[in-house]
């Protein structure tokens, strides 16, 4: 049987091409994960607001895999309503499926409460309108942001075609010195070739959309096992 130590729900934007990718390299022996799927094509307010409208049709979907946990894979899905907005899409579908649910966005603050992370540098593909909201999300729950910047992207497809790379640069051309840790936001951003990459070369914990998600579906699933993804998963 697949999945005899746990079976993880995931749902995300249709147009998502990494982020299953991402987490079924890095699986442990005995897990497996499950997707469904919610439209989108651009990161914009309107089309991220209506494909949350699925989230609770592509949960049901999942249930009839018995998965144990469901994970909202979608970083600006989940912040985009403001600070309290995860939490409530959280609600809203436990509430419908009976199985325990987060979103990326609360992994992310999860991730950096467990690494002692206070001010941050941000690495999106996002463009500046998303990015601000990203920003008041992060700050309404008590971050520093230093500095945030992205590559003005909105073709969903099209940021995940981005090579690692890109980010990799991105990432070390913005560091100073001052940040407790680097932000890498996307689900749909390729990041995990290069995470031990950066915390060797910057010195500071990296946490990704796609790694933090995967950590904490690892945790509500009680499996332990270190991971090479970076100090969250080797650590923590």
């Amino acid at each position: 049987m697949f999945g005899w130590r746990g079976r993880i729900g995931l749902i995300v934007p249709s147009s998502n091409t990494t982020m299953e990718m991402e987490l079924h390299s890095f699986l442990p022996e005995g897990v497996s994960l499950h997707t469904s799927r919610m439209p989108l094509k651009s990161i914009t307010d309107e089309e991220l607001f209506k494909m949350n409208s699925y989230a609770i049709e592509a949960a049901s979907l999942l249930a009839d895999a018995g998965v144990e946990v469901i994970a909202f894979g979608c970083s600006s899905g989940s912040f985009i309503g403001g600070q309290d907005f995860e939490k409530e899409l959280e609600m809203k579908i436990e509430e419908e499926v009976n199985i325990e649910t987060f979103t990326t966005s609360t992994a992310v603050l999860e991730a950096l409460d467990v690494l002692d992370a206070q001010s941050l540098l941000i690495v999106t593909p996002y463009s500046d309108e998303i990015n601000q909201k990203e920003k008041e999300f992060l700050e309404g729950n008590g971050f520093e942001v230093l500095d945030i910047k992205g590559l003005n992207l909105t073709d969903n497809l099209e940021i995940g075609k981005l090579e690692p790379y890109v980010v990799y640069r991105l990432a070390k051309a913005m560091f100073a010195g001052d940040a407790d840790a680097i932000f890498i936001s996307c689900t749909n951003l390729r990041t995990f070739e290069i995470i031990e990459k950066l915390e060797r070369d910057l010195g500071v914990p990296v946490i990704t959309s796609n790694q933090a998600t995967l950590w904490m579906a690892l945790r509500q699933i009680d499996v332990r096992d270190q991971l090479p993804l970076g100090k969250l998963l080797r650590e923590y």
